[in-house]
């Protein structure tokens, strides 16, 4: 650096250098997803058929009209939008927390140094992640047949399993009637008459349908595996140290697993909830193949409808219109998540457990 404090030779040339290695990506950034992006977007704004190009003055513009008719139009845009948002809240509030659960357990499972045969473990839960999503979705569809293998194991312990893709019926209607709380032909009425953007109470509170359930289930199969994979890389790294001051200090696994493993598993946590987020509100591949929306549209997601209005319905407007709304869906979803799981500062007065126990022993 010279006396002037310019930085000189290849240190002042330095940012032109990093604009010059990185140019080529940038554009290709720009042109293959920016750009489409500003062309959905825009797209979004009219009432283009899929017809000629929708930047043509033929081509009629409704500014927000799409987004309205979501939202506040009563008619059958906002039911479907509306009924989609529904079936996805309940997918993302089961699917969400037990795939993370699931994957951590395995991870602790395959961490253990005594384990035998590790490998082949890890091999077998990440397996279904790397399979064709719609191989397994077909197989899960003869697997979920009234007569296939997951309703005759069911008849041998004497239950009666549900048609899986044809009961539009949700769990929890199914549960509130089987113990005689509601009649599903006459709901309460405080629940039936008042509505929250053109649902009712009682569809709004209805659970995931019978055919989500299914849905559920090979979605949790199948990811749990990746995330497994993702946790037991930061079991890995954790630093030995702090295990050997909590055993020191008397922890059993629970209070081990608590206060000296889980907070140190903050920052893949937090990946893999804001995946798994992300996954699940765009879930669409397995919605396609197994129901297609049915029955009587209980496994109709945002993702599923989009393409349906766009590509079925000719209406390439609503349907870039309703992409741009769960986009916006998942940001916010996911800036929530990460103001929750954000590193707070500590309390004055209150420590955690190993922080008191290396205390007490510092003192004795």
């Amino acid at each position: 650096m010279s006396r002037t404090g310019r930085r000189t030779g290849i240190y002042g040339r330095q940012g032109s250098a990093g604009w010059l290695f990185v140019a080529p990506v940038v554009v290709i950034l720009g042109l293959f997803l920016l750009l489409p992006i500003l062309m959905a977007l825009f797209v979004s704004l009219t009432r283009w058929n899929g017809q000629g190009s929708p930047f043509t003055g033929d081509v009629p513009v409704v500014g927000l009209d799409n987004y309205t008719r979501l939202f506040s139009d009563p008619g059958l845009a906002r039911l479907d939008f509306m009924t989609s948002i529904r079936n996805n809240v309940y997918y993302v509030l089961i699917v969400v927390p037990v795939q993370t659960a699931v994957a951590l357990f395995l991870a602790l499972v395959v961490n253990q140094r005594l384990l035998r045969g590790r490998t082949f473990f890890r091999t077998a839960f990440f397996f279904p992640s790397v399979t064709s999503s719609v191989a397994i979705s077909v197989l899960f569809l003869f697997l979920f047949t009234n007569s296939g293998v997951i309703n005759t194991l069911l008849g041998v312990f004497g239950i009666d399993g549900p048609r899986w893709f044809s009961d539009p019926r949700g769990i929890i209607h199914i549960a509130l009637t089987n113990v005689g709380l509601v009649d599903p032909a006459a709901p309460p009425g405080w629940l039936a008459n008042h509505e929250l953007l053109g649902l009712s109470w009682w569809n709004w509170l209805s659970g995931p349908s019978v055919a989500m359930c299914a849905v559920i289930t090979l979605v949790v199969w199948t990811t749990s595996g990746t995330f497994m994979l993702m946790f037991l890389a930061a079991l890995q790294n954790l630093p030995v140290e702090l295990d050997e001051a909590s055993l020191l200090d008397g922890a059993n696994r629970r209070q081990h697993f608590r206060y000296v493993t889980l907070p140190q598993l903050r920052p893949t946590m937090f990946l893999v909830l804001t995946l798994g987020l992300i996954a699940t509100w765009q879930v669409f591949d397995q919605i396609y193949v197994m129901s297609q929306g049915d029955p009587a549209k209980t496994t109709l997601t945002p993702a599923y409808l989009s393409y349906r209005t766009a590509f079925r319905g000719f209406d390439y407007g609503s349907g870039a219109a309703i992409s741009f709304v769960l986009f916006l869906i998942i940001i916010v979803l996911a800036l929530i998540q990460r103001w929750v799981l954000r590193e707070r500062d500590r309390v004055p007065g209150r420590r955690s457990w190993l922080a008191r126990s290396m205390h007490r022993g510092e003192a004795s």
